[in-house]
C-alpha cells in the first residue's frame, strides 16, 4: 500500500477528506477492535453526558432530529452525530443544534490521526472518532449518535448508551448484515446493554431478538405492547406508556411513527423532559432530504418532494405520505439508485404511485445505470427517459410538470425526487 502523506492542519478540510478516503484497504470493516483502541487512547469510551444511540433500517435520521429538539427546546446541550451527509461534511456533527467550521473538523481529525499510531481506520471510523472528540471538548447533556450501517460492529457502538433505540428492522446492506429480518435485527439491536433502555418502534420485531433481549435483561420497551401511540385528531395525536398519557401532541412533519419511538426514548431518558419542550420539538423538526417539500418558483415551476427512500420498507412509508398529502396529484419521479440495493423491490414499492419515471445515473461508487433501473419495470411503465445526470432527469422532470388547464379538474403533477442520499443531494444543493 502506498504511504500516505499526513496533511498538515492548515491543509484543509478537503485534503483530510481525501486522506481519510484512501487511510484503509477497504471501505467498509466491521468490527470495534481497532477503532475502540484508538478510542481508548482519546479518553472518550465514558462520556460524561447521557448517551443515546439510534439503530435502524429506516428512520435513524428523523429520529435523531426529534430527539434534539426536544432536548434543545428543554434547554440542554446537546451534541449529534450522524451520517451520510447530503452536500457538506460538516452536518454530520451538531453541537446545540449548529454544524462546526472546517477548523474544527481538522482539528479532530489531527487528535486522531496522533492518537492512531500504526491502526489502520476506515473513512467512518476515522469521522466516528473525530465526532466523539468534539462532543467531548464540549461540557453538553447529551450526545446522540446515529449508527451507521448495523449496529453490533458499527464504530458507534464502542459508545455504551443510557437509552438505545431501534426505530425500523428491513432489508438492507445484506451483504454486510444477512439477508433474513431475524439477522438483521440481531445485528441492530447489539446497540442494547443489559439493565438499560431499549426503545423498540418496529412493530413486528422477531419473537427471537425479544428473547434474546429479556435473556440479557434488556429493559426492552417495544410499540405495541409498552408505549402506544394513535392520531387524535386531523392535528393531534397521543402517546402513552405505563408511566405517563400525552394528549394533544401537534402532528409532526417527518413520520408519526419516528416521533412516538422519540418521545418514549426521552421518557426513558434519566433526565427530565416537560411536556412543552415535548410539543415545541416535535413542531420544530425537519430534516432535509427527508419528506422535504420544496413549493414552484419562477425557477422551478412544479411542486417537489425530496426523499432519501432507498429502499422497499421506505418506500412503502413513502407511499403512503404521498397518499394521504397528495391524493390526486400526478406523481413524475425521478430516481437514481445504487446497485447494491433492491431495486425491484423498490421500484414496485413506487409503481402504482408514480405516473411517469425519470431515471438518472448515479456516478458515485456502486452507483447504477439508469438503463438497469429502467429494466426493473415492466415495459408498459410509462419511462421518459434514462439520463446521465440527475440534474438532466430532474430538468426533464420540471418540463414535463405543466400545470393543469385553467378550468379543468385535474392536479397539477408532483415531482418526486428519491433512491439515494446521493440522488437527493444533487436536487437540493441547487436550492
Amino acid at each position: 500500500m502506498t504511504q500516505l502523506s499526513v496533511p498538515s492542519t492548515s491543509a484543509g478540510l478537503h485534503a483530510w477528506l481525501t486522506y481519510l478516503e484512501h487511510l484503509h484497504h477497504q471501505a467498509i470493516d466491521m468490527g470495534l477492535d481497532r477503532v475502540k483502541q484508538v478510542a481508548e487512547q482519546l479518553n472518550l469510551l465514558q462520556p460524561s453526558a447521557k448517551v443515546m444511540t439510534v439503530a435502524g433500517t429506516n428512520g435513524k435520521g428523523s429520529t435523531v432530529r426529534y430527539l434534539e429538539t426536544i432536548l434543545r427546546a428543554d434547554g440542554y446541550q446537546t451534541g449529534v452525530y450522524i451520517s451520510p451527509h447530503l452536500h457538506r461534511y460538516n452536518e454530520r456533527v451538531r453541537i446545540n443544534g449548529e454544524q462546526l467550521s472546517d477548523a474544527e473538523h481538522v482539528a479532530a481529525f489531527a487528535a486522531v490521526e496522533e492518537a492512531r499510531g500504526d491502526i489502520s481506520l476506515t473513512y467512518f471510523e476515522f469521522g466516528t472518532l473525530a465526532a466523539l472528540w468534539l462532543m467531548q471538548q464540549r461540557n453538553l447533556d447529551v450526545w446522540v449518535l446515529e449508527i451507521g450501517l448495523g449496529g453490533r460492529l458499527d464504530a458507534v457502538n464502542i459508545i455504551d448508551a443510557d437509552v438505545a433505540l431501534l426505530t425500523s428492522v428491513g432489508i438492507d446492506h445484506v451483504g454486510f448484515l444477512g439477508a433474513d429480518r431475524t439477522g438483521i435485527a440481531r445485528e441492530k439491536a447489539g446497540i442494547f446493554r443489559p439493565h438499560r433502555p431499549a426503545i423498540c418502534g418496529e412493530p413486528d420485531l422477531p419473537a427471537t431478538l425479544v428473547e434474546q433481549a429479556q435473556a440479557q435483561q434488556v429493559q426492552l420497551q417495544r410499540v405495541g405492547y409498552e408505549f402506544f401511540y394513535k392520531p387524535q385528531d386531523a392535528q393531534h395525536w397521543q402517546f402513552r406508556n405505563s408511566d405517563i398519557q400525552l394528549l394533544d401532541l401537534p402532528l409532526p412533519q417527518l413520520p408519526l411513527p419516528n416521533a412516538a419511538t422519540a418521545v418514549a426514548a426521552l421518557a426513558a431518558l434519566p433526565l427530565p423532559v416537560t411536556l412543552t419542550a415535548i410539543k415545541q420539538g416535535l413542531e420544530q423538526a425537519r430534516e432535509p432530504g427527508r419528506l422535504q417539500f420544496l413549493a414552484a418558483t419562477a425557477q422551478r415551476p412544479a411542486d417537489t418532494l425530496l426523499d432519501v427512500a432507498h429502499n422497499p420498507h421506505a418506500a412503502a412509508y413513502l407511499v403512503d405520505v404521498l397518499r394521504q398529502r397528495y391524493p390526486e396529484r400526478p406523481v413524475l419521479a425521478v430516481v437514481g439508485m445504487l446497485q447494491d440495493k433492491d431495486i425491484a423491490g423498490t421500484l414496485a414499492t413506487l409503481q402504482p404511485l408514480v405516473a411517469q419515471w425519470f431515471f438518472a445515473d448515479l456516478s458515485e461508487p456502486r452507483g447504477a445505470r439508469a438503463e438497469q433501473l429502467q429494466q426493473q419495470l415492466p415495459s408498459t411503465a410509462n419511462v421518459a427517459g434514462c439520463f446521465a445526470d440527475v440534474a438532466s432527469a430532474y430538468a426533464a422532470a420540471l418540463a414535463a410538470a405543466t400545470p393543469a388547464p385553467e378550468g379543468s379538474n385535474q392536479q397539477q403533477p408532483l415531482v418526486l425526487v428519491c433512491g439515494s442520499f446521493y440522488t437527493v443531494g444533487k436536487i437540493a444543493d441547487t436550492e
